[in-house]
């Protein structure tokens, strides 16, 4: 896949995962607009400067739990399921209306793992987000689509999906946001260096907002996966989006997990 205009120095291909928990209301059911509005603010500087951005968003089961009168997260699938069919237009209005602001379009794909594990619909989604990416005034804004499947409604609350994104794109940077600062030891310090994503997952807890299905567990797994395909990955408080830049810049904020050296790819037989 083309990569960033390097004719502008350090400029990379961005993945972030935004969760449920940084996107709703603390205090009342439904999308916190304010979020949208911080969030895109930052995203769209970071494209102003040249890098490319593809935005994976959770958000659409709590976007559609008022027009349910439901106060939390669905229990059962089936409501899940019909949650985020009222809520996924809601969440695409949040996400459009707030990059309208900066002249940037944005273009949904929703996807499901059994377009992920299929190489024909892999590659078709690859090229997708690839001609996206080619426009400038264009964010990919990409969410599993929860009508229909389960895998990250019951688990993940899209953290793997995050990790699957960026593989797929070819990210240099995948940023995990969710409402903690990033991952603590066990006196409640940030730990702002992995190398040992396994050895991490010790220090992490199941804890969940009244939104998310994920937890700090769910995350290390999706890190896992990206640091293991050579994709540099940061934990970092949502809350704050403005750490988002610091991220970037290679900066201490948040997590850090260290990406193993990408394989060489050779060509047998030449």
């Amino acid at each position: 896949m083309s990569k960033p205009n390097k004719s502008r120095p350090n400029t990379k291909r961005i993945v972030l995962k935004f969760g449920s928990g940084i996107l709703t209301r603390t205090n009342a059911p439904g999308l916190d607009l304010k979020q949208f509005a911080r969030i895109s603010a930052e995203v769209a500087a970071l494209i102003r400067l040249g890098h490319q951005c593809v935005t994976v968003t959770s958000g659409a089961v709590a976007a559609g739990t008022g027009t349910l009168s439901l106060d939390e997260r669905p229990t059962d699938l089936a409501t899940a399921q019909a949650s985020a069919a009222i809520g996924q237009s809601k969440l695409m209005r949040a996400w459009e209306t707030a990059f309208a602001r900066y002249k940037l379009n944005v273009a949904q794909l929703l996807l499901t793992y059994s377009d992920l594990d299929s190489y024909v619909r892999r590659a078709n989604a690859g090229n997708t987000l690839e001609r996206l990416l080619s426009a400038a005034n264009v964010v990919p804004i990409i969410n599993e689509n929860d009508s229909v499947a389960t895998e990250e409604l019951s688990f993940g609350d899209n953290d793997r999906l995050s990790a699957e994104v960026a593989m797929l794109a070819g990210a240099d940077l995948l940023i995990i946001l969710t409402g903690v600062d990033g991952l603590l030891d066990a006196n409640g310090n940030v730990i702002p260096r992995v190398r040992d994503v396994d050895g991490a997952k010790r220090l992490a807890n199941g804890s969940k907002g009244r939104f998310s299905v994920g937890g700090m567990i769910s995350k290390l797994e999706a890190v896992k996966m990206a640091v293991h395909a050579g994709i540099m990955t940061v934990i970092i408080n949502g809350r704050h989006p403005e750490r988002i830049a610091a991220a970037v810049a290679g900066q201490v904020t948040g997590t850090r997990f260290i990406a193993r050296k990408r394989p060489v790819l050779t060509l047998r037989g030449r």
